[in-house]
């Protein structure tokens, strides 16, 4: 029996069966026996659980679908949801269903979109990633970003560099080749691109269904 099967009949403490049985080796047998069926009882659970969350992702983007025809005959007049979703069909990613990705060089557009998030979706702290070509400091580009869109430094996430880094550089940063570096347009400047991420399927649905 399992050390949770004992404690079911008997009430004995965990630590005390751990005590009697832990020089025993029948006791050490068993413990791996059991290790053993849960770990494969755990992987069909795992199997299970996922056939459940695909069922439910299905349901989720079915309903933000019909969430967005709803929500979209009392903002389709709203100059900030009109500015928001022309902005996104123009710089943001419409290949992932589970992600909201927005790209832009220009503080004013991020500034639109961000207001957008904020007024129209509810979402206040989206993640922001800086694009930065190398040679450029990070922390001088997350300032102007900061200082530009209202940001802080809960908004930042991961920096990208295209081509290396300079050694001056600080804060979380991840090192991408030319040839990977995503389609966001060439990054000419000190500051880079600014990407701003939601992580919501259903947001992402009704999106993809506005646009």
């Amino acid at each position: 029996m399992s050390y949770s099967d004992i404690i079911a009949r008997m009430a004995v403490p965990r630590s005390t069966l751990s005590k009697w049985f832990r020089d025993q080796k029948w006791s050490n047998e068993i413990a791996t026996e059991c290790a053993s069926k849960a770990r494969n009882g755990g992987a069909i659970r795992f199997a299970v659980l996922n056939t459940v969350r695909r069922g439910r992702l299905d349901s989720l983007r079915k309903q933000a679908r019909q969430d967005a025809l709803l929500d979209f005959e009392d903002l389709k007049y709203h100059p900030l949801f009109i500015a928001g979703m022309t902005s996104y069909w123009m710089h943001g990613d419409m290949t992932s269903r589970n992600r909201i990705s927005y790209s832009s060089a220009d503080p004013d557009k991020v500034n639109v979109f961000k207001s957008f998030l904020d007024k129209v979706c509810g979402i206040q702290k989206p993640k922001v990633w800086i694009n930065l070509k190398k040679g450029n400091l990070v922390f001088l580009a997350e300032s102007y970003w900061a200082e530009k869109c209202g940001l802080n430094e809960g908004n930042f996430g991961k920096t990208m560099i295209s081509g290396g880094f300079d050694k001056l550089s600080t804060g979380n940063v991840t090192i991408s080749s030319d040839s990977k570096r995503q389609k966001i347009g060439r990054i000419g400047n000190n500051h880079g691109v600014c990407n701003m991420v939601v992580n919501s399927a259903y947001l992402k649905n009704k999106f993809l269904k506005w646009v």
